[in-house]
């Protein structure tokens, strides 16, 4: 199995109310039943207030990286990968377990 990590951080002047974090982060929401690759997902906003800490994540799990390969490449992820490019920054990890 191979965990897929993403944290993300609004760009600077952007709240999590501004209309383009809503509709990116229920479109997240959405893909776990969108993507029969992913066999573990959840997302969700931060609920701290630390200057160290991103204020979106994902937490997934796939088979093994054929099934990563394609999650990536799914037209819905891509969808809502690219809403995000436009108010956000982030870092990935991806580790087998």
């Amino acid at each position: 199995m191979i965990r897929h990590l993403v944290l993300f951080k609004l760009n600077e002047g952007v709240e999590h109310d501004d209309p383009r974090a809503v509709a990116g982060a229920e479109a997240f929401f959405a893909l776990g039943d969108q993507i029969e690759e992913l066999r573990f997902w959840e997302c969700g906003w931060n609920i701290t207030d630390r200057p160290i800490a991103h204020d979106f994540a994902i937490n997934s799990a796939v088979e093994d990286r054929d099934a990563l390969k394609r999650y990536i490449e799914h037209p819905a992820h891509q969808a809502a990968a690219a809403q995000w490019r436009e108010f956000a920054t982030w870092v990935i990890a991806d580790y087998e377990f």
